[in-house]
């Protein structure tokens, strides 16, 4: 077999930061770390790639071996190269990220390396550079929900307009005025409202919607964001 000669061998590892949002809280899956160093310790969901396999293959085998989910959709966000990160051998990481709605997959869900969701606020200090591949991510999905409606990728089928606002409310950091929000909200044309409501959290009730499928595709592009001045968040 031929080899590029005088090369240093460099591992290659995949890393994966997945958020999920029951309803309620924006949260962040961790497993616990099953060898050394930093045994024991929360971690995302990582291992290296074998020869045979693309970084999206290696991606998908590592989510489903240390947590049991499968067919979820992962974004390849960026590479981490520091030469220190890994402190055994020189690593590179290609982090993927991806959204989604907790309850379609809590029964996914292995607890064989103790996979547990944390609220994002209250997430534990993480291996190596893990905690800056979150906040990368974090970055990531504040920049794509500011252009487009994907948001909405996290929510059920059916949901209610003080659910999506306290999405976007978790995902900003931030308090929306409710009239302004729901009032943008509704100008989009792209939820269909339901004759049922959520009595949940008040005696009148807030009415259920569904997203139209039609018109999310249509104004995935040219999408209202429902956050005043976007840009402020992305730098924070």
């Amino acid at each position: 077999m031929t080899r590029y000669s005088k090369q240093t061998r460099i591992l290659v590892a995949v890393d994966c930061i997945i958020f999920g949002f029951d309803g309620e809280i924006l949260k962040l899956l961790l497993i616990q770390r099953g060898f050394e160093p930093e045994k024991n310790k929360w971690s995302l969901m990582g291992g290296f790639m074998e020869p045979n396999e693309s970084t999206d293959e290696a991606a998908a085998r590592i989510l489903k071996q240390l947590t049991g989910l499968e067919g979820v959709y992962m974004e390849q966000m960026q590479v981490f190269g520091e030469p220190q990160r890994d402190p055994i051998e020189r690593t590179l990481s290609i982090a993927y990220f991806a959204f989604i709605d907790i309850h379609k997959y809590e029964k996914q869900l292995s607890d064989d390396y103790h996979a547990e969701w944390f609220p994002l606020k209250e997430a534990p200090k993480l291996i190596f550079d893990h905690n800056n591949m979150v906040e990368k991510a974090r970055e990531m999905l504040r920049y794509k929900a500011a252009l487009h409606p994907l948001l909405f990728e996290l929510l059920p089928e059916k949901f209610t307009i003080p659910q999506i606002q306290t999405l976007y409310e978790n995902v900003y950091d931030t308090v929306l005025d409710k009239r302004n929000f729901s009032r943008k909200l509704l100008s989009t044309g792209l939820l269909i409202r339901q004759d049922e409501k959520d009595k949940g959290g008040s005696k009148k009730g807030a009415y259920y919607y569904k997203l139209d499928p039609a018109i999310y595709k249509d104004k995935f592009q040219a999408f209202l964001n429902f956050i005043p001045n976007p840009q402020a968040f992305l730098t924070a």
